[in-house]
This record gives structure tokens, C-alpha cells and sequence, in this order.
């Protein structure tokens, strides 16, 4: 087995300390104290709801709010006048697959509960951006009767399940979605405080018995000790970033049957700027499994998250630090154990790209699809492009396509026939929407975070400042003859990693205003950690710093070599990685 997984990097020279890695203080965070003394996650959000003159949530209350899918913010732009308190919220959408009704559903809620943009997340899924108060209870009832909910997007349990949304690489796709689907359903909380908050608008008794006792089957009292990602993939495209998850499976597919899945865990992007014991860490490969496994492997390997991951440090808390502190065969014996079997083990598999192709392609079933671009994720309607207007009015007309959302923030139109492309097409430049040539190399290739203004967590600009820093960076490689070369550019506003920065070829860690870590090195196959390259870079700085190693780069790279080979290769000192797993 190659061994290109399981290595971690939070410093450009060192490993992490391992001899700190595990605290020594053993009382539970707060966040295990709340959902001990209230396992069905109800808090007092539907009393706060109904109460008009309560501004906000309380503390405790945004915590059990991010298993029901929502997020308390508020307008950080405009703190200097007071907090203006303004809520997230996040589908549950497993594939990232919805409907031309659902799709309708959607719009019609960012344009009259949220602030009239739909945000597509780096899990495939939709957020729903500036709802104030009034507007929350509206909306979640609203997108539970266009069936969507949004059961368990955040919160101390699975998250949306991810699955490659291409129809053109195997006739097995739609059973890997159904799989996706099916590991969703089974890894859902059953606490029935979502339902009775958001569609019967009751508070739950935090008093009664019922309900002081209750003990979810899956995940205990408590639940898990921090969030839990899951993704599906279809080599060879990796285009969910598979070895970014938990828990990962890639379709083994022969003869166009899928036989299986080759799975992995461990993997995570999140850290802390200064924790050492905090590092993103890449996926070990642990086995293939038979397809009626699925649902087993995935039970197992939650719970073993539930019962080994630390439970007081929440930034320790992710599966990843169990795989890395106890070691793969440690956690494949565990898996063995609580499914009864052995494992058989990992078949060959290649990656090429975790890359979106754009424009139209024909799917494998004789329909076409299309990927448009959308630039940080976010569909809006402009002065010159109305995506936001455009894609409502296909929903509208061609009721029997389908809308898939990309882990690299984009949309599929998929499921359309020969006699709706070209009318699609017409619909789209209409209203200013490209289908070719719809964005340069470095645009086509990044992904940002939201960031300022709405994320509390967020230390430097991420969505509205990349698109400007793209332009600048553009122009230093037209400069220095590299203006054909594509980069993976990706950006946060603090180092949690919502868009991967780890991984790209360029990854830019917001660290204060107008600041940014920059780490170097990733892969085009998302098969790869980038390292610490400049710990603090002023973005004023940008061309100063970037210019000479780009013309280093043109210089000295091998024929076809990207700019993150380059970087491993040269600037690291360290072997081509051969993108081989299984």
C-alpha cells in the first residue's frame, strides 16, 4: 500500500509533538456538560423563538442550534453601531442533489427569508446567509416542506455526506449516490426536538423525565466528541477531497458493477494558529469492503469516534488524532472487531484531478449535464449576470433536470435531454451566464470560505477579498510567461480550513486583517498536504514575495510539472508522490 496518507504538517520543518498530544485535564469541555443535561439537543430554542423581544440565542443555545443546522452571527461589519444578529443555515442535502421543485424551494427562501443569495458549501450543500430573527422559523419550516432539512449539517455528529456529482465516468454513479443517501439516513440522530421546534413550534419539557433520559441508539447521551464528515468518491476524479473526511469511500467499480468500496478515516483539516497539537491530516487507506458492508463500516466507525475521541479539548476531538495517537492497525483491529470480520485489503486505485470540469459534457447514460462556474460559491444576480435568476428559470422550464452541487462550489444542471440543451443554453447567456470559457485557470480552480462578514471565527477577509487577490496573482504569471498554467489557489479567513487550504497548491490562512499564513505544495489529486511556506504574509506584500518564486518555478520545472510539484519536488527537496492508493 502507498503510503502518501497519514502525514500531517503544521510547521514548514517539524512534526507535530506528540509527547503534548494528549492533556492532561480531564473534565469534560462545556459543550459535553450541555449535552449531557440535555440529550435531546432542544435547550430553550423555541421558547427564545417565540419570544419577540429576545435578541438573541443564549450561549448554551447556540451550541444545541448547530445540530438543528443553524448558525448564530452577527453582522460584523456594522459592530461599531452594536451587534446586529443575523443566522446561518445549512442544508442537509447528501449527494448535494435537488430537484427543479427543491431548487425553486431554495431560491425562494434566499430571496424572501435570507438575504437573496444561495451559498454553495465546499460539502455540497446550501447555505442560507443574513436571516434575522423573524425570518428563522419561516424559513426551517419552509425548507422541510420542499423535503430538505437540515437534521444534524452541524453540531457533534455526521455531517452532509458527500458524493461525486459527474454522471460521465461510470453507469454505477447513481448507486453511489443511493449509497451516499443511505449512510446519511443511517447516521442521523433520532432526537425528535428538530421536528417539534421547527414544525410544531413546541418546547420540549427540559424537566420530564422522557426526555432528561433519553440516549440517542447510535450515538449515545452524549453524541460524538466533535463533527464526523463523510464522503463518497469515483475514481479516477477525486472530486470531493476524499482524503479531507473522516471517513471516505471510493467506488471500486468493475466490469460496470460496483463490487465495493476501498475506505479510509482519519482525515481533517481543522487547526489552531500556535496549538501544536492541532495539524490537518490526510486519510489512511484501511480497506475494501463489499457494498452490504456499508452501513456496518460506517456504524463502526463513528462509534469508534464516539468512544476513543477527546472529550475535553474540543480541538483534539477529531477522529483524525485517534487514527494518528493509536495507529492504523490499532483502529483496523477495532473496525474488524465491531463488524465481525476481517477486512480484505485495499484494491489498486488512481486519481488524476479533484478538479470540475466546465462546459457541457454528455453523461454516460446519453444525457448531457453542465458545470457552471460559480465564483467562492456564491449565486447572486449582478449587473451584467443574473446566475441566480438564470438557474431559477431553467428549474422553472425544464422541470425533469437536475441541480447538483460540487464540492468545489459549483453547479451541476444535470439529466437534459438533446432537445433542452441548446434552449438552456439560450436561457443562461440570456441573462449573461457563460457555458464556455466561463472563467480564466485561477479562478476556475479556487475556493474560499465566507468569512468576513458573517463568520464569528474569521480573522481575515476569504470570499470578497480572493476574487481581487486572483487578478493580481493572474498578472504575475502573465508576466513571467505562465499565464496557461492552471494553480489551485484556496482561501480562509482563519485556519478551521472550510475550503481545504491544505490542500491546494496555494493555500492562503487568513491570521488577521489583511494577514495570511501561505502554504505551499498540495497536488493536483488531492492526494497531498502543503507545508508552512511564509508564516505571516501582509497581502500588500502579495507580488513582492510570489513573483520571485513563480519565476523560479517557470525556470526550473520539468515538462508539464504544476506549480505544487514543483514546490515538493524543489522547494521541499522532496520526491514526486506517485498518486497511487489501495
Amino acid at each position: 500500500m502507498s503510503r502518501i496518507l497519514g502525514t500531517q504538517f503544521f510547521d514548514a520543518r517539524r512534526e507535530p509533538d506528540m509527547s503534548t498530544a494528549v492533556p492532561t485535564e480531564k473534565k469534560p469541555s462545556r459543550n459535553e456538560e450541555l449535552k449531557t443535561a440535555i440529550p435531546t439537543l432542544a435547550g430553550n430554542i423555541a421558547a427564545t423563538l417565540a419570544d419577540t423581544s429576545a435578541a438573541c440565542f443564549s450561549t448554551d443555545d447556540e451550541q444545541f442550534l448547530k445540530f438543528h443546522g443553524i448558525y448564530q452571527q452577527d453582522d460584523r461589519d456594522l459592530r461599531k453601531s452594536g451587534k446586529l444578529y443575523i443566522w446561518m443555515i445549512r442544508g442537509r442535502i447528501p449527494g448535494g442533489v435537488l430537484s427543479a421543485k427543491q431548487w425553486i424551494a431554495m431560491d425562494d427562501l434566499a430571496t424572501h427569508r435570507a438575504n437573496n443569495t444561495l451559498r454553495v458549501t465546499t460539502r455540497q450543500s446550501i447555505q442560507f446567509h443574513g436571516v434575522v430573527k423573524d425570518r428563522l422559523g419561516p424559513l426551517m419550516k419552509e425548507i422541510n416542506q420542499a423535503m430538505v432539512d437540515t437534521l444534524a449539517a452541524c453540531g457533534d455528529v455526521n455531517r452532509n455526506v458527500m458524493a461525486s456529482p459527474a454522471p460521465a465516468i461510470t453507469t454505477a454513479r447513481q448507486q453511489v449516490y443511493e449509497d451516499s443517501k443511505l449512510v446519511s439516513e443511517s447516521l442521523l440522530p433520532t432526537t425528535k426536538a428538530y421536528h417539534a421546534i421547527w414544525i410544531d413550534g413546541v418546547q420540549l419539557s427540559l424537566d420530564s423525565e422522557e426526555n432528561k433520559s433519553f440516549v440517542d441508539p447510535l450515538y449515545g447521551k452524549t453524541y460524538l466528541p466533535r463533527k464526523f464528515k463523510v464522503a463518497f468518491v469515483i475514481p479516477p476524479v477525486n472530486d470531493v477531497d476524499l482524503f479531507t473526511n473522516c471517513l471516505g469511500f471510493m467506488a471500486i467499480v468493475e466490469d460496470g458493477q460496483l463490487i465495493g468500496y476501498n475506505f479510509t478515516a482519519g482525515g481533517g483539516m481543522g487547526r489552531s494558529h500556535g496549538n501544536t497539537i492541532t495539524y490537518p491530516r490526510l486519510a489512511d487507506v484501511i480497506g475494501f469492503i463489499p457494498r452490504e458492508k456499508l452501513v456496518e463500516v460506517a456504524k463502526a466507525v463513528l462509534t469508534v469516534h464516539r468512544d476513543f475521541g477527546d472529550r475535553t479539548n474540543r480541538k483534539h476531538a477529531r477522529l483524525k488524532y485517534v487514527l494518528q495517537e493509536k495507529g492504523v492497525e490499532w483502529f483496523r483491529a477495532e473496525i474488524e472487531q465491531r463488524i465481525g470480520s476481517k477486512l480484505a485489503p485495499a484494491k489498486p486505485v488512481r486519481f488524476i484531478s479533484m478538479s470540475d470540469t466546465y462546459g457541457w459534457q454528455k453523461g454516460l447514460d446519453g444525457r448531457w449535464f453542465l458545470t457552471l462556474f460559480v465564483e467562492s460559491g456564491r449565486i447572486k444576480d449582478t449587473g451584467t449576470r443574473q446566475q441566480k435568476a438564470a438557474l431559477r428559470r431553467i428549474a422553472e422550464q425544464f422541470g425533469s433536470v437536475e441541480f447538483r452541487l460540487s464540492a468545489n462550489q459549483n453547479v451541476l444542471i444535470a439529466n437534459v435531454t438533446d432537445a433542452d440543451k441548446e434552449a438552456i443554453t439560450g436561457v443562461l447567456h440570456t441573462h449573461g451566464v457563460k457555458t464556455e470559457k466561463q472563467a480564466s485557470l485561477l479562478h476556475g480552480a479556487a475556493m474560499s470560505c465566507p468569512s468576513m462578514p458573517t463568520c464569528g471565527l474569521g480573522l481575515a477577509e476569504s470570499e470578497r477579498f480572493l476574487p481581487t487577490l486572483l487578478d493580481r496573482i493572474e498578472a504575475i504569471c502573465a508576466d513571467v510567461g505562465l499565464a496557461e498554467q492552471e494553480i489551485i489557489i484556496r482561501m480562509t479567513g482563519c485556519p478551521n480550513g472550510c475550503a481545504r487550504p491544505y490542500m491546494a497548491e496555494i493555500g492562503f490562512v487568513g491570521k488577521g486583517p489583511g494577514r495570511y499564513q501561505v502554504w505551499l505544495g498540495g497536488n493536483q489529486n488531492g492526494t497531498r498536504l502543503n507545508k508552512v511556506w511564509k508564516e505571516t504574509l501582509k497581502e500588500t506584500e502579495t507580488e513582492v514575495e510570489l513573483r520571485p518564486l513563480l519565476v523560479r518555478y517557470k525556470a526550473e520545472r520539468l515538462a508539464e510539472e504544476r506549480f505544487g510539484d514543483w514546490v515538493a519536488r524543489v522547494y521541499w527537496a522532496e520526491q514526486p508522490i506517485e498518486a497511487v492508493v489501495g
